[in-house]
C-alpha cells in the first residue's frame, strides 16, 4: 500500500506523540499544512519564523522532548537562524523539517534556491548550528531520515537537527511498510552512567575535603535531574554555587544555596570558588559570564583548586579548566550511583551548620542592602523593585523567560527561584528577542501554569508579532516590559569607556523616545497596560495573573547598571587598567 509522504509523516509525528508544531507556511510546506488540518497534532501559526523557532524553543524546555519547527525554503529557513542556534547553544532538542526548491529543478536558480556554492544548498548554512543537517535525497530514504533526526536531537548532548525536503518528495507515493517499520525502533536510548568506583572516588574526595563546592549548571536540568542533585546536597551538606542556566537547580531559599558565580555573582559565591578545595562541577560549560572570563582572580581558581566534572559531552570536560575527575555519562544516571554510594559510605550524612549560617547572614545583609531600592516610590521604577514585586505577585511554581539586560542579570543576582527548570534564559547566544516567544511555548506546554515574560524595550520590539499568535490562540502570557527607552546595559558600557551613548539609546526629536507598548498591544487584541506610577504595577500585574489572558504590563525604568561582583575582559579591552565597567545613563 502507497501513501503520500506528508500524509505518513503526518502519522508518524501522531504515532511518537507530538502535540504541536510550531511554525510558519509557504508553497513548499502546504501539502504538510494541508494533512495537518487533519489531525490531532495542533499548528501554532506564527508571523516570523524566527519567533516559532524561540516557541519551539521554550516548549522543549519545559516538555524535555524535541520540538518540532515546520519551516519554509530560503528566507523562511534563514530567518529561524537565530532561533536554531540559541538552541544549539543551550543544548534544546529541536527537529527542524524545512521545505526545499524541487529535486528536480536542483541549480536551476528555482525560486528562493540557495545554490551559490552548490546546488540546492540551503541545508549547508545551518551546518555550524545542528548537531546535523539532512537533504532527503529520495522520498523512500525520508522515513528513515526522519526517525534518526529525532533520535539525535534526543540523545547525548541535545541540539537542533535539520530536515530539508524538497516540496517534490512530500507529494510522492511511498509504500507504507517503510514508516510502518519505525514503529519497532526503540523511542528511548538507554543513557551512560557512571561506574561504583569512580563513584566511591568520587564521594570519598569530597567527604575528605576541606572546603568542597558543588557548582551545577543547566545539563541538569535539561536531564530532569535536579532532585537527584538536592539529595546528594542534603546528604553530604555540601554548599551549591550555579550558574546562571543552573539557577533554581537548587532553591534559593535553600540554607546552603550560594547562588550566581561569575560576572554577576555575588561577592560570597565568588569567595568560595576560590577558597574550594574541590568543586564538583555537573552539567556545566564553564562560560565566559559565568567564570569572569576565567581570571582566577575574580571566579575560580584552577589549580590549586581541583575539578571534578561531570557532562554528557566529552568536548566540554577540561575545555576551560584541567580536570583531576572526568565522568562522561548522562547527567541523572550518575547521581542515582553517586547518592547510592555517599549513602553507603556516609549513612548518617554529614553538617554544615557554620556555613548555613554564615549563607543566611549574607543573604539577609544583601536584602538590607537593597531594601531601599525595592521600596522607592519613585517613577520611572527602580529595576530592583520591579523584580521584587514581580516574585511577590507570582506562585513559586511560575515560569519566567527573559531576554538580555536587567531582565537576565538581575533576574539572575536577586530573583529567588525556587523550582529547577523554571527559569529560561538565552544562555550561550544570548539572544535578544528570545524572552517574548519563548514564553508563549512555554505556555502551549504547561497551559495551567503562570507564565511571564520579563523583557526590555529592545528585546521585545524584536519580535512583537509575538502578540498575533497569543492573541489568535489565546495565549495567557503575560509580558512585562522593563522599559528605559534604551539598550541599556550596551548604554552604561560605552558610556563608561567611551563617554557616548551613541547607537544605543532611542531618541525622536532630541528626547528619548519608545512606542506605546500597550497600544501596540490592543492592537492586536491583547490587554495592554500602561503604568503611570510605581504603586500601580503590582495591582496591574495581580490582575493580569487572575486572569489568565495574554497581557501586556509596559512601566518606565530608570537606566541603573545591574551590580556586578565577577569580571568581564570587555572591560580590560576597552580600557586597559582602569576598572571600568558599566555606568548609570539617566534619560
Amino acid at each position: 500500500m502507497k501513501e503520500l509522504v506528508s500524509r505518513q509523516l503526518v502519522k508518524y509525528l501522531e504515532h511518537r506523540g507530538i502535540e504541536h508544531i510550531f511554525g510558519l507556511c509557504g508553497h513548499t510546506n502546504i501539502a504538510v499544512l494541508a494533512e495537518l488540518e487533519k489531525s490531532s497534532i495542533k499548528f501554532i501559526n506564527t508571523r516570523h519564523e524566527q519567533v516559532a523557532g524561540h516557541m519551539a524553543d521554550g516548549y522543549a524546555r519545559v516538555t524535555k522532548k524535541a520540538s518540532v519547527v515546520l519551516s519554509h525554503i530560503g528566507p523562511g529557513l534563514t530567518n529561524t537562524a537565530t532561533a536554531i542556534g540559541t538552541a544549539a547553544l543551550d543544548s534544546i532538542p529541536m527537529v527542524v523539517i524545512a521545505g526545499d526548491v524541487p529535486s528536480h529543478y536542483y541549480g536551476k536558480n528555482a525560486f528562493q534556491e540557495v545554490n551559490l556554492h552548490s546546488d540546492a544548498s540551503q541545508f549547508e548554512i545551518f551546518r555550524p548550528i545542528v548537531k546535523r543537517a539532512w537533504r532527503v535525497e529520495r522520498p523512500e530514504l525520508f522515513p528513515e531520515i526522519i526517525e534518526k533526526a529525532f533520535q539525535l536531537a534526543e540523545s547525548g548532548r541535545r541540539g537542533p537537527v535539520l530536515v530539508s525536503v524538497p516540496m517534490d518528495i512530500f507529494s510522492k507515493e511511498i509504500d507504507t511498510s517503510l514508516f510502518e517499520r519505525l514503529k519497532h525502533h526503540t523511542k528511548k536510548l538507554t543513557k551512560p552512567t557512571i561506574d561504583v568506583e569512580t563513584a566511591e572516588k568520587i564521594i570519598l574526595t569530597l567527604i575528605n575535603a576541606d572546603n568542597p563546592l558543588l557548582y551545577v549548571g543547566g545539563g541538569i536540568v535539561i536531564a530532569d535531574a535536579a532532585e537527584e542533585v538536592r539529595e546528594l546536597v542534603d546528604h553530604l551538606n555540601l554548599p551549591v554555587a550555579n550558574s546562571m542556566k543552573g539557577k533554581g537547580v537548587v532553591s534559593d531559599d535553600h540554607p546552603l544555596s550560594l547562588g550566581l558565580a561569575g560576572y554577576w555573582g555575588s561577592k560570597l559565591t565568588n569567595e568560595k570558588t576560590k577558597q574550594a578545595d574541590y568543586i564538583l562541577a555537573i552539567g556545566t560549560r564553564f562560560s565566559e559570564a559565568d567564570s569572569s572570563s576565567w581570571e582566577e582572580e575574580y571566579t575560580f581558581n584552577f589549580p590549586p583548586t581541583k575539578l571534578i566534572h561531570i557532562d554528557i559531552d566529552p568536548n566540554e570536560i577540561g575545555r576551560n579548566y584541567p580536570v583531576e575527575i572526568g565522568v562522561v555519562a548522562d547527567i541523572k544516571e550518575a547521581l542515582k550511583v553517586l547518592n547510592k554510594v555517599a549513602k553507603r559510605l556516609v549513612p548518617a550524612g554529614l553538617s554544615n551548620e557554620d556555613l548555613k549560617q554564615e549563607i543566611k547572614d549574607f543573604k539577609e545583609g544583601f536584602t538590607k542592602d537593597n531594601e531601599q531600592h525595592v521600596k522607592d516610590e519613585s517613577f520611572p521604577m527602580r529595576p530592583e523593585r520591579i523584580l521584587q514585586e514581580v516574585r511577590e505577585a507570582l506562585p513559586k511554581d511560575a515560569f519566567i523567560t527573559t531576554d538580555v539586560g536587567w531582565n537576565k542579570n538581575g533576574v539572575a543576582q536577586r530573583f529567588p527561584i525556587y523550582e529547577a527548570g523554571t527559569v529560561l534564559t538565552p544562555g550561550g547566544f544570548a539572544t535578544m528577542g528570545f524572552g517574548s516567544p519563548a514564553a508563549v511555548g512555554v505556555k502551549v506546554a504547561k497551559p495551567d501554569r503562570v507564565v511571564v515574560s520579563l523583557v526590555g524595550d529592545g528585546g521585545f520590539g524584536q519580535n512583537p508579532a509575538v502578540l498575533a499568535t497569543a492573541a489568535e490562540e489565546n495565549i495567557g502570557v503575560i509580558w512585562v516590559i522593563m522599559n528605559n527607552s534604551s539598550y541599556g546595559v550596551i548604554a552604561g558600557l560605552e558610556k563608561a569607556h567611551f563617554d557616548t551613548t551613541f547607537g544605543t539609546i532611542f531618541y525622536k526629536d532630541g528626547k528619548p523616545y519608545t512606542p506605546d507598548f500597550a497600544a501596540m498591544a490592543r492592537s492586536f487584541g491583547v490587554e495592554g497596560i500602561k503604568i503611570e506610577s510605581a504603586a500601580e504595577f503590582k495591582p496591574a500585574l495581580e490582575k493580569a495573573i487572575a486572569s489568565n489572558k495574554p497581557c501586556v504590563i509596559d512601566v518606565s525604568m530608570v537606566n541603573v547598571p545591574t551590580p556586578t561582583n565577577g569580571h568581564w575582559n570587555i572591560n580590560d579591552i576597552y580600557s586597559p587598567n582602569e576598572k571600568k565597567s558599566h555606568v548609570s545613563v539617566p534619560l
